[in-house]
């Protein structure tokens, strides 16, 4: 049972929602259960011509599992799924009108990623990310990214570098609203894509990986600061003049300012 007081499912502002701040479709609410009323003799493609349900297909399945995902990791991040509380399955599938199967299967995978913590019997405890954690985590991510950015400020020409714009701007927008799980998505992506022009694809995947953990809320909860989001945003386009410009001074004194900050 979950502990604590719920929520009113659905409510303005709570999830489920996706990471980029939709509600979850209708389908992934149960409703795919539902079989509308149609006129006699009427056939609904994909169905069997003598009334039997057609096969469930498995990809329906792995689409509700992973808005599941996606919205369990949104509200990580803005500090509705709070650290330290314990949610179980059932409770949680409540909320988003699915059974419990989805919702276990995606806290299984945050486990995984040491979003939450598996408590037997019970469900699943948000971890706590103290500032020690954070700390850990900041120097690995500097001791991967700092040597790689400096590396690419030397060989990728300025054109590259350019492409990458509108990624920056996007964590500008939405530092600029205060949204944070879109902020935390598209910080994400921008990382992403400067490693990705390394060439190596298990670096970007481990760098990622150290990212998503490193944007959960500590045990205080998530910086809900607009002015704090908006600074960390504007060091992803200082950081790309930097590299235009190939000032490897700039590019490592910001790579590792920035990996200690909120939205990093």
């Amino acid at each position: 049972m979950e502990q604590g007081s719920a929520r009113p499912a659905y409510a303005s502002g709570a999830f489920p929602r996706t990471s980029a701040g939709a509600r979850v479709p209708e389908q992934a609410r149960g409703a795919a259960g539902r079989r509308p009323e149609r006129a006699r003799g009427e056939h609904t493609h994909g169905e069997d011509p003598r009334g039997e349900p057609p096969v469930p297909r498995a990809v329906r399945r792995h689409s509700v599992r992973g808005q599941i995902l996606d919205a369990l990791r949104t509200a990580l991040v803005d500090g509705e799924l709070e650290p330290g509380r314990v949610y179980s399955a059932p409770a949680l599938g409540a909320r988003f009108g699915v059974s419990a199967t989805p919702v276990r299967e995606a806290m299984q995978r945050l486990a995984v990623e040491g979003a939450v913590e598996v408590v037997p019997n019970r469900g699943f405890r948000v971890s706590e990310r103290g500032p020690r954690e954070l700390a850990e985590l900041a120097q690995v991510r500097a001791l991967i990214e700092v040597p790689v950015m400096l590396d690419l400020a030397r060989t990728v020409p300025a054109h590259r570098w350019s492409a990458l714009r509108p990624l920056a701007d996007a964590t500008v927008a939405a530092a600029a609203v205060g949204d944070l799980a879109a902020y935390a998505e598209s910080d994400r992506a921008f990382h992403r894509a400067v490693l990705a022009l390394s060439g190596n694809g298990q670096l970007v995947a481990v760098a990622e990986e150290l990212h998503r953990r490193a944007q959960w809320p500590p045990a205080s909860g998530p910086i809900t600061r607009r002015a704090d989001l908006l600074a960390d945003a504007a060091e992803h386009t200082a950081l790309l003049d930097a590299l235009v410009a190939r000032d490897l001074t700039v590019v490592q004194a910001l790579v590792s300012e920035h990996v200690t900050g909120i939205g990093s």
